[in-house]
């Protein structure tokens, strides 16, 4: 428990204390958000705030991670350090897509192929890589079996969970990126999110086979680890959250989204719970189909638009709602999609 709380602390410390430097910066270079022209009009007053804002959320949480194993003298695990890297990799894709959005002052960075092909690539290696490192017990970061609430008897092997992660990890992603619409939004709901795993890894370090050999005892490799590595992010987002609250003084960008969204994927597949993704990220889920349902009925019905506007967020902003008012209602929906995530966790547990 004592590196999951200098993890968190301190990656909340670092971030709430150092996002104000990171905006001096940024805004001292002119790295400011570009707004859609076919957006709605009260965004056109955020023209001009710093972005990028992801990069001292991935700092904070990689440094407040590492120093919580220093402090306690504690070994890393190949577990963590895998999905650091997918996290790291997924910041460089966005940050490339927000610094060409400045460069070229407009709102449109990378293509969506380039950004896509960036994610699904990172993905595999992350994928490809989890399937090797075996422990002592023979435990790899990520099984090689289909994983709901834990692991399944059912194999994929190497090649589909290769495939399989790599749909997990592009598909958070960009529903993280889809949700940072409003300010706050994005950031509260993956906090949410990174406590459930907080919950999960140490229940599953609990009930551990290594630990106690029971019929639903849990395999899973470095599951404490990773509870104290969600504390990163979730510390990170936190500290964060005090300056990207409405009214936003700085947006976490595609660096910060497909990061937070590259984090919550990998810890899903590491702490072998890959489909309890769905509620426990149920407000990722709900906005991205919302912007799919809107894309099939407006091809369906010859130009007709099912919202106002996609993502969802945005339709109620044109429905007259204030942005405060839609963020918060939309964290009660996030909120609750993790406490149903987390009783679907728990129900499996005790009926197994």
């Amino acid at each position: 428990m004592k590196l999951i709380l200098i993890a968190g602390a301190l990656a909340l410390c670092l971030s709430l204390f150092g996002t104000p430097a990171l905006i001096k910066v940024l805004a001292r270079r002119g790295y400011g958000q570009m707004i859609r022209d076919d957006g709605p009009s009260t965004h056109h007053t955020k023209r001009g705030t710093p972005t990028s804002g992801g990069i001292i959320i991935i700092f904070a949480a990689l440094v407040g991670y590492l120093v919580a194993h220093l402090v306690t003298q504690s070994s890393i695990t190949v577990s963590a350090v895998l999905i650091l890297g997918l996290v790291i990799a997924l910041g460089l894709v966005g940050f490339l897509d927000d610094y060409m959005k400045v460069s070229r002052q407009n709102s449109r960075g990378i293509s969506g192929k380039q950004k896509i092909f960036g994610q699904v690539l990172f993905a595999s290696i992350f994928g490809y890589l989890g399937t090797r490192f075996p422990d002592g017990d023979g435990l790899t970061p990520i099984s090689q079996n289909l994983s709901t609430l834990r692991d399944t008897s059912i194999t994929l092997g190497v090649v589909l969970v290769v495939i399989w992660i790599a749909l997990m990890v592009t598909a958070t992603s960009n529903g993280v990126n889809l949700a940072d619409g409003l300010d706050g939004l994005a950031t509260g709901a993956s906090v949410m999110t990174f406590l459930a795993f907080i919950l999960i890894g140490v229940w599953e370090f609990g009930q551990s086979c290594a630990i106690s050999a029971s019929s639903n005892c849990y395999n899973v490799r470095d599951p404490l680890d990773l509870a104290v590595l969600a504390a990163a992010f979730a510390g990170a987002c936190t500290g964060f959250l005090w300056w990207n609250a409405s009214p936003a003084k700085i947006f976490m960008g595609d660096t910060g989204s497909l990061a937070l969204g590259g984090a919550l994927a990998g810890l899903a597949a590491s702490l072998r719970v890959q489909l309890l993704l769905i509620p426990l990220g149920g407000l990722f889920v709900i906005i991205t189909l919302s912007v799919a349902m809107q894309i099939i009925y407006f091809k369906l019905t010859g130009g007709k638009r099912l919202f106002k506007m996609a993502p969802l967020q945005h339709h109620f902003e044109l429905l007259g709602w204030g942005e405060v008012t839609i963020v918060l209602r939309f964290w009660i929906i996030a909120g609750l999609s993790v406490a149903l995530g987390l009783g679907l966790f728990y129900t499996q547990w005790v009926a197994s």
